[in-house]
């Protein structure tokens, strides 16, 4: 590959996206990696250290985003590639020994969440859920006077879909004082904008078909590790449970990846202006945005980020005679550029009401409205607000 260790260290986030995991610059050899469409390798014997084997253990398309990854991410091993974000919570969940305790933020992406209550049922792990931008009840959580320590603390921030901010280095350290292992997703902020590694993170997970894959065409998730060990486990399971990437949905996910910079840079900047202009509507009763002065994370947001994501919530006020919920899906109805839509982190603006979903913690208020904001025109994406909030007003 292009960039050694030492090489990507010394380049900004904005060129390692571009560089990293290019094929060796032999005569005539391609710009970009190729698509290897291969299920099995020629081999005999035992299989050794660097042999591929079989298409289950890997894929020669997966080695480029991987090694690209790992090195956002400021980390000394290869990343996981895997089939989805929740293959890699599955993976990520099975560092866990048999019945240890997670901590997990109660407002977090609903998927890990109904992952890890179903293994809590089944009796595998003991789960505390926990407001996780609380240092101290965190910390209360972690080593209880009365029970057991945690094994490992799950941790977003910010959050899904509040935007909870946590102090993640205070919470890491405190986690690794009770022995508890950390795992940190990452998809709303990326690593150009966070790396939990160098916060004291053991692991640290994507949704890569959010931000880094960025054009809503596939369906992957990954891990990154600087820890062997826990490398070794990772990858174990994943080979073991079969949660592998398709070698196209690989490519597409690094071609995705090399325009990163430009799409956080612009979506970023969007949000901002976006938010700034909906806390002072009258028909949002609330707002949610770390990048607003007046949000409760904003300073830990500034501490440990470098810009403030390019996802805002807001809480729909009633109006004309319809309580919250029902003026913001009337709104979400009346917009023509936004798209209705789950997800986010792609290049198109979406919009939803997070409530509609059964799996969404019954703590998400019902008026609560989450906007990804894509790379359009920033005056078109406010016009589009604009209209649709007004067609409440009759």
């Amino acid at each position: 590959m292009s960039l050694s260790e030492e090489q990507a260290a010394s380049l900004s986030a904005e060129t390692v996206v571009v560089a990293a995991g290019r094929p060796s610059r032999d005569r005539d050899a391609p710009v970009n990696p190729p698509i290897v469409l291969s299920s099995t390798y020629f081999g005999t014997g035992p299989l050794g250290p660097g042999d591929r084997g079989y298409g289950r253990y890997a894929n020669p398309t997966w080695d480029p985003f991987e090694q690209a990854l790992a090195q956002l991410e400021g980390a000394a091993l290869p990343g996981l590639l895997y089939a989805s974000g929740l293959a890699a919570v599955s993976s990520a969940l099975s560092l866990l020994p048999a019945q240890g305790v997670l901590v997990m933020p109660s407002h977090s992406y609903a998927g890990s969440l109904v992952m890890a209550t179903e293994l809590a049922q089944k009796g595998a792990l003991e789960l505390r859920t926990v407001d996780i931008t609380d240092t101290d009840a965190v910390l209360a959580q972690l080593a209880p006077a009365d029970g057991r320590p945690a094994s490992m603390l799950w941790l977003e921030s910010p959050t899904n879909p509040m935007l909870g901010v946590a102090d993640i280095r205070a919470l890491t350290t405190a986690a690794h004082s009770a022995g508890a292992l950390v795992v940190t997703d990452n998809t709303f902020s990326t690593p150009l904008v966070q790396q939990p590694l160098s916060l004291g993170s053991d692991v640290v997970l994507h949704s890569v078909t959010k931000y880094l894959s960025g054009h809503s065409d596939v369906v992957l998730g990954a891990l990154v590790t600087s820890d062997a060990e826990l490398h070794a486990s990772l990858l174990h399971h994943r080979t073991i449970h079969g949660g592998i990437a398709g070698p196209f949905e690989a490519w597409l996910a690094l071609r995705g990846l090399r325009t990163l910079a430009l799409r956080i840079e612009r979506s970023q900047a969007s949000a901002a202006v976006l938010a700034e202009r909906l806390s002072r509507h009258p028909r949002v009763g609330s707002i949610r945005y770390p990048g607003l002065d007046s949000d409760p994370g904003h300073e830990r947001a500034k501490a440990q980020m470098k810009g403030f994501g390019s996802v805002l919530c807001i809480e729909m006020a009633p109006s004309g005679g319809l309580n919250g919920a029902d003026a913001a899906d009337r709104m979400i109805q009346a917009l023509q550029l936004w798209l209705p839509a789950t997800s986010l982190g792609g290049v198109e603006s979406l919009i939803e009401r997070r409530r509609r979903h059964t799996a969404e913690p019954a703590s998400v208020p019902e008026n609560l409205v989450r906007l990804s904001v894509g790379i359009e025109n920033v005056e078109d994406l406010w016009a589009d607000l604009q209209q649709a909030l007004e067609t409440l007003d009759g």
